[in-house]
């Protein structure tokens, strides 16, 4: 089932609505999906690593757009959207601790995820519902998600062929990784 998730992966990249899809899981993810562009955008990126750097722009872009959807979640539908979004991921009783907190370390809490596994969902909405600056939080989310994303498109671009050999011949690993590290991000929100 893997190995078929990671076909079916490597030949959307070659599809011409590839961007397209990945545009949409992007927007959505910073919002309220729950799955990371990564999983599409990295094969993509190995089938096609002449388009790293364009499949790069269009995860940040999208992602940065979702992540004003989920600012105006958390602004002006927190009770109806933005508190069901937080209670399903277990953090519904720590949200009025955690927003008293979450201004003063606002700039590094939207950092810290957009570049990691952390869920960027959860920062889009806290920051929305706090009421952190507009601009601070488009600011640094552009700068968190082009870190991200340019890095893993860098990293790809440069060292793809290796990259694509191991990825392959460690599949169910790098699988699991990922999936340990889904759900380390979902634990630390737990902790927050």
């Amino acid at each position: 089932m893997i190995q078929r998730l990671y076909d079916w992966t490597l030949n959307l990249a070659d599809h011409r609505n590839a961007l397209w899809v990945l545009a949409l899981v992007s927007f959505v993810e910073s919002s309220f999906f729950p799955i990371p562009p990564d999983v599409i955008m990295i094969p993509m990126i190995i089938a096609r690593p002449s388009r790293a750097f364009v499949i790069a722009a269009v995860a940040l872009f999208a992602s940065v757009l979702g992540g004003l959807l989920g600012y105006a979640i958390g602004a002006l539908a927190y009770e109806t959207l933005g508190a069901p979004i937080l209670t399903a991921m277990g953090k519904a009783d720590s949200m009025a601790e955690f927003a008293t907190r979450f201004n003063d370390l606002g700039f590094w809490a939207v950092l810290t995820a957009g570049v990691t596994p952390f869920p960027f969902k959860v920062i889009t909405i806290m920051s929305g519902w706090t009421g952190m600056p507009l601009g601070t939080f488009i600011a640094t989310s552009i700068l968190a998600r082009g870190l991200r994303f340019f890095l893993v498109a860098f990293l790809l671009w440069k060292f793809g062929a290796p990259v694509r050999a191991f990825i392959e011949k460690r599949l169910p690993l790098m699988f699991t990784l990922f999936v340990v590290f889904l759900i380390g991000g979902f634990m630390a929100l737990r902790w927050l």
